[in-house]
């Protein structure tokens, strides 16, 4: 059966005095920690309300995926509004969680430490104790609490703010927001990266893993890789300029 489309979010530019963007956190509950404390002190200073963009991916690879599940569950930092987008890695453990038995290539795309900071051990459960998928897939479900599935059904696919379109992965080059597939904004890479998008808006993503952040063609791309040993990059946008928070950059 064909998913509905997910939302795509149109706020005010007006309404916020900076937007703060972090993508890609995999699990690395304590380095959006700390990102979050930088924004919040960054912030103090301006005066008026926030936007805080995070762009997906908050499971698979890192060790603590339940915990930042259960942050975005909470509310965000006083004088900010949140909006959490969906990534290709949330969606795929979702999917799993749905229909374990026709989903489950997620467990070899970094799931494993997913299923560990639920307290589910894979190995044990599937080879040593020759649990069935679906079998597997139902002690998962009963693993994870309903506020996160209930998180991640939610999320949204893009918020555009202005002429800034925050998506996780990109979009296809020319085409309006509203002809997207869930699917381009999620795990689009080529030719959007060598491309751009080919309209009059600036996108804001994570999902291609780079040393540093890439200001390119129409796009700037903020994943920088923290599960692998990289940062956390956050992208401030205020007072129509685009700065990076991180320190290192």
């Amino acid at each position: 059966m064909e998913q509905p489309q997910r939302a795509r979010i149109s706020l005010p530019a007006q309404d916020y005095a900076a937007i703060y963007a972090l993508s890609d956190i995999h699990g690395c509950h304590d380095a959006l920690l700390e990102a979050e404390k930088r924004i919040v002190e960054d912030a103090s200073a301006i005066p008026g309300r926030k936007l805080l963009m995070f762009l997906g991916d908050y499971v698979d690879r890192g060790p603590r995926s339940s915990d930042v599940l259960q942050h975005l569950c909470e509310p965000p930092p006083s004088g900010f509004d949140r909006y959490a987008l969906l990534g290709n890695h949330d969606d795929v453990f979702l999917k799993f969680l749905d229909d374990p038995g026709n989903n489950n290539d997620w467990l070899s795309f970094g799931a494993g430490p997913t299923l560990a900071s639920y307290g589910v051990d894979a190995k044990h459960l599937l080879r040593e104790e020759g649990k069935s998928i679906e079998e597997f897939g139902e002690i998962v479900r009963q693993a994870v609490p309903q506020a996160h599935i209930e998180l991640l059904r939610s999320l949204p696919v893009a918020v555009t703010v202005g002429s800034v379109i925050f998506v996780h992965a990109g979009i296809r080059p020319g085409i309006p927001l509203a002809e997207q597939t869930d699917e381009e904004l999620i795990w689009i890479r080529e030719p959007f990266l060598f491309e751009g998008p080919r309209l009059p808006v600036l996108v804001v993503h994570g999902h291609t893993p780079a040393p540093r952040p890439v200001f390119g063609i129409g796009r700037i791309g903020i994943d920088t890789a923290v599960s692998m040993g990289g940062d956390l990059t956050v992208l401030k946008i205020a007072d129509n300029r685009q700065t990076i928070l991180t320190p290192s950059f």
